[in-house]
């Protein structure tokens, strides 16, 4: 059996994507916004239920660019939590602002209100909610602190692409959501990312933003990066964009199939449900209770890679654990913050349309080992 990884890229025919390239290569218009780029914006705003969508060449370009076109205070405090990518709170840091950590709820996993509410100064001017492994945020106490404190509110939704909340589009949420588009998501672009808002009135300063703030040949009006999206990844974008449903259907099944396998395991615990939430489908995530399952997640790990199904302890470290954040603080309501005690639980299992039903007897046997104290002799 090959190796099953935790993610597995999405990707369109070939004979699909050079009709497509065969006419970049035609025009020679292969970035700087170019006909596919502006094709796959109006398709991306449509599909999602917002007026305004715009495409950058990563999920960390398209963040910084977001925060570039809040026009935030240098130094200023935007608060966000540690069990997320680096990617956040790197995107924060490059731009000379300062991160504040706030703990997460114990059951969403998700930047816990109350703790963000505590963590806010004088000096804080936004806050970074991030949906994680699908679950969304309470974006709704997340909204009203903000608009207490008057404070911008983006969401990191890397994990929660075409995703919906009571109904809502969770790309119309906060003052602008930001979507990675790497191979490793549901929807990709192979690297890219997006932003998306209810308010059409961003889509200018982002534009600007992610090409060096040139507004014409004689005019930079504001500092940017290069975030352009280039023709070869809008190609793939606008095929997938035709796929991404069906795997996610795939992914709907398969959840189902893991659910059915944990649920005989005391100590394995399945990601949160939340009943209003149209799930992305983007991770398959559980906690891993080491007194009531008699092994830790690392054991889980290690046990599955031997067996060739590589898992992924997702998110660990947590961002405060790293060199360049390790001296930042968890502003927490508990002694101990949430994040500091699941770090160490959390694992994600592969999901996507390559698992089968082999793979899937394979991790339960795993589990059933482990579970009944079974030793592999090395």
């Amino acid at each position: 059996m090959a190796p099953l990884y935790v993610a597995r890229p999405l990707l369109p025919s070939m004979a699909d994507l050079n009709d497509l390239l065969a006419g970049v290569w035609e025009s020679k218009m292969v970035t700087n916004e170019g006909p596919l780029h502006d094709r796959l914006e109006h398709a991306l705003a449509d599909k999602l239920g917002v007026p305004m969508a715009k495409v950058f060449s990563s999920g960390t370009s398209a963040l910084q660019c977001a925060l570039l076109s809040l026009e935030l205070p240098v130094g200023a405090e935007v608060i966000t939590t540690p069990l997320t990518f680096p990617a956040t709170a790197h995107a924060i840091t490059a731009l000379g602002l300062k991160p504040v950590f706030a703990d997460i709820d114990p059951e969403t996993l998700t930047l816990d209100p109350s703790a963000v509410e505590r963590a806010i100064t004088p000096h804080t001017a936004a806050v970074i909610g991030v949906h994680v492994y699908g679950t969304i945020c309470d974006v709704e106490r997340l909204q009203r602190i903000c608009d207490r404190h008057d404070l911008r509110l983006v969401f990191d939704a890397a994990h929660a692409f075409a995703s919906e909340k009571a109904r809502e589009k969770i790309a119309c949420m906060g003052d602008m959501s930001v979507f990675s588009m790497h191979a490793t998501k549901l929807f990709n672009t192979i690297e890219g990312g997006l932003v998306t808002s209810n308010n059409s009135a961003w889509g200018e300063r982002l534009s600007l933003s992610r090409n060096f703030g040139i507004a014409s040949e004689e005019s930079v009006q504001s500092v940017g990066i290069n975030g352009k999206m280039s023709e070869l990844h809008a190609a793939v974008g606008l095929l997938n964009l035709e796929l991404f449903e069906e795997e996610r259907a795939i992914r709907r099944g398969l959840r189902a199939r893991y659910d059915l396998v944990l649920q005989r395991f005391p100590g394995l615990k399945k990601q949160l449900y939340q009943p209003d939430v149209y799930q992305s489908e983007q991770y398959y995530m559980l906690r891993v209770d080491p007194d009531a399952f008699g092994s830790t997640r690392d054991d889980v790990c290690h046990r599955l890679k031997e067996r060739e199904i590589i898992a992924r302890r997702y998110f660990w470290p947590i961002c405060t654990d790293y060199d360049c954040y390790r001296n930042y603080p968890i502003t927490s309501l508990q002694a101990v913050p949430v994040a500091e005690q699941v770090k160490t639980t959390l694992l994600c299992l592969p999901f996507h349309s390559g698992v089968t039903n082999a793979h899937i007897e394979t991790i339960a046997s795993v589990f059933e080992d482990l579970h009944a104290g079974v030793t592999i002799a090395v």
